[in-house]
Protein backbone atom coordinates (compact mmCIF):
# COMPACT_ATOMS: atom_id res chain seq x y z
CA UNK A 1 0.00 0.00 0.00
CA UNK A 2 0.75 3.35 -0.65
CA UNK A 3 0.17 6.63 0.75
CA UNK A 4 -2.04 8.41 -2.09
CA UNK A 5 -3.20 11.47 -2.59
CA UNK A 6 -6.65 12.91 -1.43
CA UNK A 7 -8.60 12.68 -4.89
CA UNK A 8 -6.71 11.19 -7.40
CA UNK A 9 -7.28 11.16 -10.77
CA UNK A 10 -6.64 7.83 -13.60
CA UNK A 11 -5.30 10.28 -16.18
CA UNK A 12 -2.72 13.53 -16.76
CA UNK A 13 -1.76 15.49 -19.27
CA UNK A 14 1.89 14.89 -20.85
CA UNK A 15 4.24 16.26 -23.37
CA UNK A 16 5.56 12.87 -25.54
CA UNK A 17 7.17 11.72 -29.18
CA UNK A 18 5.86 8.99 -31.33
CA UNK A 19 9.04 9.58 -33.60
CA UNK A 20 12.61 10.98 -34.03
CA UNK A 21 11.52 14.28 -35.66
CA UNK A 22 14.35 17.01 -36.13
CA UNK A 23 13.03 20.42 -34.23
CA UNK A 24 12.81 22.01 -37.72
CA UNK A 25 9.74 20.28 -38.29
CA UNK A 26 5.88 21.17 -36.82
CA UNK A 27 4.48 19.09 -34.21
CA UNK A 28 7.94 16.90 -33.04
CA UNK A 29 6.18 16.34 -29.72
CA UNK A 30 2.61 16.31 -28.98
CA UNK A 31 0.18 16.95 -26.05
CA UNK A 32 -0.89 13.39 -24.65
CA UNK A 33 -3.35 12.37 -22.11
CA UNK A 34 -2.46 9.20 -20.39
CA UNK A 35 -3.06 6.95 -17.03
CA UNK A 36 -1.21 8.68 -14.20
CA UNK A 37 1.21 6.65 -12.52
CA UNK A 38 1.36 4.44 -9.21
CA UNK A 39 4.24 4.26 -6.93
CA UNK A 40 6.52 1.23 -6.12
CA UNK A 41 7.27 0.57 -2.90
CA UNK A 42 10.67 2.56 -3.16
CA UNK A 43 9.36 5.40 -5.16
CA UNK A 44 7.77 8.83 -4.79
CA UNK A 45 4.77 10.08 -7.13
CA UNK A 46 5.50 13.84 -7.34
CA UNK A 47 3.47 16.59 -8.90
CA UNK A 48 5.36 17.88 -11.46
CA UNK A 49 5.83 22.07 -10.92
CA UNK A 50 8.75 22.86 -12.97
CA UNK A 51 10.90 20.65 -15.51
CA UNK A 52 14.26 22.00 -17.49
CA UNK A 53 15.52 20.67 -20.79
CA UNK A 54 18.74 19.12 -21.49
CA UNK A 55 21.06 18.20 -24.45
CA UNK A 56 20.04 14.57 -23.34
CA UNK A 57 16.81 15.66 -24.07
CA UNK A 58 17.21 16.29 -27.63
CA UNK A 59 19.56 13.49 -28.18
CA UNK A 60 17.35 10.78 -26.79
CA UNK A 61 14.21 12.39 -29.21
CA UNK A 62 16.44 12.24 -31.89
CA UNK A 63 17.82 8.17 -31.42
CA UNK A 64 14.60 6.85 -29.99
CA UNK A 65 12.73 6.27 -33.01
CA UNK A 66 9.41 5.17 -33.69
CA UNK A 67 7.54 4.45 -30.67
CA UNK A 68 4.55 2.66 -30.50
CA UNK A 69 3.42 4.20 -27.45
CA UNK A 70 3.47 7.91 -26.48
CA UNK A 71 7.50 8.19 -25.08
CA UNK A 72 7.45 11.36 -22.00
CA UNK A 73 10.83 12.76 -22.18
CA UNK A 74 12.46 14.92 -19.81
CA UNK A 75 15.07 14.54 -16.79
CA UNK A 76 15.36 17.44 -14.41
CA UNK A 77 12.26 18.23 -12.23
CA UNK A 78 11.19 20.18 -9.21
CA UNK A 79 7.72 19.37 -7.31
CA UNK A 80 5.89 18.35 -4.49
CA UNK A 81 5.23 14.89 -3.28
CA UNK A 82 1.67 13.80 -3.45
CA UNK A 83 1.92 9.98 -2.36
CA UNK A 84 4.71 7.60 -1.48
CA UNK A 85 5.69 4.04 -1.74
CA UNK A 86 5.34 1.35 1.43
CA UNK A 87 8.90 1.09 1.86
CA UNK A 88 9.87 4.81 1.47
CA UNK A 89 11.40 6.35 4.07
CA UNK A 90 13.18 9.48 3.12
CA UNK A 91 10.42 11.46 1.97
CA UNK A 92 6.65 12.59 2.95
CA UNK A 93 3.72 13.71 1.38
CA UNK A 94 3.93 17.61 0.94
CA UNK A 95 7.96 17.69 0.78
CA UNK A 96 9.38 19.94 -2.16
CA UNK A 97 11.72 17.60 -3.99
CA UNK A 98 14.03 18.34 -7.11
CA UNK A 99 15.58 15.57 -9.10
CA UNK A 100 16.86 14.06 -12.73
CA UNK A 101 15.48 10.51 -12.40
CA UNK A 102 16.33 7.45 -14.39
CA UNK A 103 16.32 6.77 -18.21
CA UNK A 104 14.74 4.00 -18.12
CA UNK A 105 11.56 5.40 -16.79
CA UNK A 106 8.81 7.94 -18.16
CA UNK A 107 10.20 11.26 -17.69
CA UNK A 108 9.51 14.43 -16.12
CA UNK A 109 7.29 16.16 -18.80
CA UNK A 110 4.32 15.45 -17.57
CA UNK A 111 1.83 16.46 -14.27
CA UNK A 112 3.02 13.61 -12.48
CA UNK A 113 6.21 11.25 -12.55
CA UNK A 114 7.04 8.68 -10.21
CA UNK A 115 11.12 8.11 -9.00
CA UNK A 116 12.86 6.39 -7.09
CA UNK A 117 13.20 7.72 -3.52
CA UNK A 118 17.08 7.45 -3.65
CA UNK A 119 17.41 9.54 -6.93
CA UNK A 120 15.54 12.26 -4.88
CA UNK A 121 17.33 15.51 -2.96
CA UNK A 122 14.68 18.08 -1.22
CA UNK A 123 14.53 21.18 -2.77
CA UNK A 124 16.76 24.45 -1.52
CA UNK A 125 14.42 26.22 0.60
CA UNK A 126 15.57 29.66 -1.06
CA UNK A 127 14.68 29.04 -4.70
CA UNK A 128 11.44 28.55 -6.20
CA UNK A 129 10.54 25.47 -8.44
CA UNK A 130 11.99 27.17 -12.04
CA UNK A 131 14.87 27.64 -10.31
CA UNK A 132 15.52 24.59 -8.39
CA UNK A 133 14.71 22.26 -11.32
CA UNK A 134 17.19 23.78 -13.21
CA UNK A 135 19.50 22.13 -11.44
CA UNK A 136 19.74 18.69 -10.62
CA UNK A 137 20.91 16.78 -14.35
CA UNK A 138 23.87 19.44 -14.33
CA UNK A 139 24.83 20.24 -10.35
CA UNK A 140 24.91 15.72 -10.44
CA UNK A 141 26.85 15.60 -13.54
CA UNK A 142 29.18 18.42 -12.14
CA UNK A 143 29.71 16.84 -8.98
CA UNK A 144 30.66 13.38 -10.17
CA UNK A 145 32.90 14.44 -12.85
CA UNK A 146 34.40 16.74 -10.12
CA UNK A 147 35.02 14.41 -7.12
CA UNK A 148 33.86 10.80 -8.32
CA UNK A 149 35.66 10.82 -11.73
CA UNK A 150 38.79 13.56 -11.18
CA UNK A 151 39.60 12.42 -7.41
CA UNK A 152 39.52 15.93 -6.87
CA UNK A 153 38.97 17.06 -2.60
CA UNK A 154 38.65 19.93 -0.76
CA UNK A 155 42.67 20.28 -0.56
CA UNK A 156 43.22 20.14 -4.31
CA UNK A 157 45.07 22.21 -6.16
CA UNK A 158 46.64 23.17 -9.67
CA UNK A 159 44.43 24.06 -13.01
CA UNK A 160 41.07 22.79 -13.80
CA UNK A 161 40.25 23.56 -17.29
CA UNK A 162 36.48 23.79 -18.43
CA UNK A 163 35.13 23.88 -22.14
CA UNK A 164 32.46 25.42 -23.11
CA UNK A 165 32.36 27.18 -19.45
CA UNK A 166 28.91 28.58 -20.16
CA UNK A 167 26.90 25.66 -20.51
CA UNK A 168 24.95 24.00 -17.86
CA UNK A 169 27.07 21.16 -16.62
CA UNK A 170 30.19 23.52 -16.84
CA UNK A 171 28.43 26.67 -15.04
CA UNK A 172 27.12 24.04 -12.37
CA UNK A 173 30.82 22.62 -12.05
CA UNK A 174 32.89 26.27 -12.05
CA UNK A 175 30.92 27.13 -9.21
CA UNK A 176 31.69 23.75 -7.04
CA UNK A 177 35.45 23.80 -7.82
CA UNK A 178 35.96 27.41 -6.69
CA UNK A 179 33.55 26.85 -3.56
CA UNK A 180 35.01 22.95 -2.43
CA UNK A 181 38.43 22.80 -3.94
CA UNK A 182 41.56 24.41 -4.02
CA UNK A 183 41.98 24.86 -7.86
CA UNK A 184 42.46 28.03 -10.15
CA UNK A 185 39.28 27.45 -12.17
CA UNK A 186 39.72 28.56 -16.19
CA UNK A 187 36.55 28.31 -18.57
CA UNK A 188 36.17 28.94 -22.28
CA UNK A 189 33.85 30.91 -23.67
CA UNK A 190 33.91 32.88 -27.40
CA UNK A 191 30.74 35.16 -26.91
CA UNK A 192 30.88 38.34 -24.57
CA UNK A 193 28.24 37.28 -22.96
CA UNK A 194 29.21 34.09 -22.02
CA UNK A 195 32.86 35.35 -21.02
CA UNK A 196 31.18 37.75 -18.69
CA UNK A 197 28.50 34.50 -17.35
CA UNK A 198 31.37 32.38 -16.79
CA UNK A 199 33.65 35.43 -14.81
CA UNK A 200 30.05 35.75 -12.62
CA UNK A 201 30.30 32.35 -11.63
CA UNK A 202 33.49 32.05 -10.49
CA UNK A 203 35.72 31.43 -12.69
CA UNK A 204 39.62 32.77 -12.38
CA UNK A 205 40.22 33.29 -16.33
CA UNK A 206 38.57 32.81 -19.35
CA UNK A 207 40.00 31.93 -22.66
CA UNK A 208 38.31 31.42 -25.90
CA UNK A 209 37.56 27.95 -27.54
CA UNK A 210 37.24 28.92 -31.20
CA UNK A 211 40.96 29.82 -31.29
CA UNK A 212 43.47 26.77 -30.24
CA UNK A 213 43.42 26.29 -26.41
CA UNK A 214 47.03 25.30 -26.17
CA UNK A 215 48.45 28.70 -27.49
CA UNK A 216 46.68 30.25 -24.80
CA UNK A 217 47.18 27.94 -22.01
CA UNK A 218 49.39 25.03 -20.73
CA UNK A 219 50.68 22.15 -17.93
CA UNK A 220 46.83 21.87 -16.93
CA UNK A 221 46.15 19.51 -14.59
CA UNK A 222 42.58 18.73 -14.90
CA UNK A 223 39.97 19.02 -17.73
CA UNK A 224 36.53 18.75 -17.98
CA UNK A 225 35.25 18.60 -21.90
CA UNK A 226 31.78 18.71 -23.17
CA UNK A 227 32.67 18.44 -26.84
CA UNK A 228 36.27 16.50 -27.52
CA UNK A 229 36.04 15.74 -30.90
CA UNK A 230 38.59 17.08 -32.79
CA UNK A 231 40.54 18.51 -29.87
CA UNK A 232 42.20 15.79 -28.84
CA UNK A 233 45.89 17.03 -30.22
CA UNK A 234 45.24 20.42 -28.64
CA UNK A 235 44.32 19.04 -25.10
CA UNK A 236 46.78 16.60 -24.93
CA UNK A 237 49.37 19.48 -25.52
CA UNK A 238 48.03 21.49 -23.23
CA UNK A 239 47.87 19.36 -20.01
CA UNK A 240 50.34 18.08 -17.85
CA UNK A 241 51.68 14.55 -17.71
CA UNK A 242 50.01 12.04 -15.78
CA UNK A 243 47.57 15.09 -15.84
CA UNK A 244 43.18 13.93 -16.02
CA UNK A 245 40.52 14.18 -18.41
CA UNK A 246 36.53 13.94 -18.16
CA UNK A 247 34.37 13.94 -20.37
CA UNK A 248 30.52 13.63 -21.06
CA UNK A 249 30.35 13.98 -25.21
CA UNK A 250 30.29 11.54 -27.33
CA UNK A 251 33.63 11.99 -29.66
CA UNK A 252 33.04 10.97 -33.11
CA UNK A 253 36.25 8.65 -34.29
CA UNK A 254 38.08 10.02 -31.23
CA UNK A 255 41.88 9.65 -31.22
CA UNK A 256 42.72 8.61 -27.93
CA UNK A 257 46.26 7.86 -28.89
CA UNK A 258 47.16 11.41 -28.54
CA UNK A 259 46.66 11.00 -24.60
CA UNK A 260 49.29 8.07 -24.53
CA UNK A 261 52.67 9.70 -24.43
CA UNK A 262 51.51 12.13 -21.25
CA UNK A 263 49.75 8.89 -19.49
CA UNK A 264 47.02 11.21 -19.51
CA UNK A 265 44.09 9.00 -17.80
CA UNK A 266 40.44 9.40 -19.72
CA UNK A 267 37.38 9.48 -17.23
CA UNK A 268 34.62 8.63 -18.40
CA UNK A 269 31.05 10.69 -17.03
CA UNK A 270 27.20 9.14 -17.29
CA UNK A 271 24.92 10.60 -14.32
CA UNK A 272 22.34 8.15 -15.16
CA UNK A 273 25.19 4.73 -14.86
CA UNK A 274 23.75 4.66 -10.87
CA UNK A 275 20.07 4.48 -11.92
CA UNK A 276 20.40 2.55 -15.13
CA UNK A 277 22.34 -0.54 -13.36
CA UNK A 278 20.94 -0.14 -9.99
CA UNK A 279 24.13 0.14 -8.44
CA UNK A 280 24.91 -0.23 -4.97
CA UNK A 281 25.67 3.40 -4.49
CA UNK A 282 22.50 4.77 -6.25
CA UNK A 283 21.59 6.77 -3.14
CA UNK A 284 24.72 8.86 -3.06
CA UNK A 285 22.81 10.79 -6.00
CA UNK A 286 19.96 12.28 -3.68
CA UNK A 287 22.95 12.95 -0.67
CA UNK A 288 24.26 14.84 -3.24
CA UNK A 289 21.33 17.04 -4.40
CA UNK A 290 20.83 17.72 -0.85
CA UNK A 291 24.47 19.32 -0.37
CA UNK A 292 23.66 21.34 -3.32
CA UNK A 293 20.09 22.43 -1.74
CA UNK A 294 22.08 23.51 1.25
CA UNK A 295 25.03 25.25 -0.69
CA UNK A 296 22.02 27.01 -2.17
CA UNK A 297 20.82 27.85 0.84
CA UNK A 298 23.93 29.66 2.25
CA UNK A 299 24.29 31.18 -0.73
CA UNK A 300 26.95 29.00 -1.88
CA UNK A 301 25.66 27.78 -5.27
CA UNK A 302 23.13 29.73 -7.44
CA UNK A 303 20.47 28.22 -9.94
CA UNK A 304 22.02 28.28 -13.66
CA UNK A 305 18.65 29.18 -14.83
CA UNK A 306 19.01 31.48 -18.32
CA UNK A 307 15.08 31.31 -19.95
CA UNK A 308 11.67 30.56 -18.47
CA UNK A 309 8.61 29.11 -20.77
CA UNK A 310 5.26 29.36 -18.85
CA UNK A 311 2.88 26.15 -19.13
CA UNK A 312 4.17 22.24 -19.74
CA UNK A 313 2.95 22.16 -23.13
CA UNK A 314 4.50 21.01 -26.06
CA UNK A 315 4.63 24.15 -27.79
CA UNK A 316 6.83 25.58 -24.80
CA UNK A 317 8.63 21.97 -24.54
CA UNK A 318 9.12 22.14 -28.43
CA UNK A 319 10.55 25.72 -28.33
CA UNK A 320 12.83 25.03 -25.23
CA UNK A 321 14.40 21.85 -27.55
CA UNK A 322 15.02 24.64 -30.13
CA UNK A 323 17.00 27.10 -27.89
CA UNK A 324 18.81 23.89 -26.58
CA UNK A 325 19.92 22.43 -29.76
CA UNK A 326 20.94 26.07 -31.49
CA UNK A 327 23.60 26.09 -28.77
CA UNK A 328 24.01 29.80 -27.96
CA UNK A 329 22.24 30.11 -24.57
CA UNK A 330 24.28 30.27 -21.19
CA UNK A 331 22.87 28.03 -18.65
CA UNK A 332 19.70 26.37 -18.63
CA UNK A 333 16.03 26.51 -20.56
CA UNK A 334 13.23 25.68 -17.77
CA UNK A 335 9.49 25.51 -18.44
CA UNK A 336 7.29 26.16 -15.64
CA UNK A 337 4.02 24.64 -15.31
Amino acid sequence: MSAQMDTPDPTMSAVAMLDSIPSDQPDFLIDVEVDRPTPGPHDLLVHIEAVSINPVDTKVRMRAGKQKHPKILGFDAAGEVVAVGSQVTLFNVGDKVFYAGSNQRPGSNAEYQVVDERLVGHAPQSLGAHDAAALPLVALTAWESLFDRLGVTQSTTGTLLVLGGSGGVPSALIQLARALTGLKVVATASRPESQEWVTKLGAHEVIDHSKDLSEQISDVDFVFSSWTTGREVELATLMKPQSHLVLIDDPVDPNLGAFKQKAIALHWEFMFTRAMFNTPDMGEQGKILNKIADMVDRGQFESVTATVLDGLNAANIMEGHRLVEQGKTSGKIVVRV
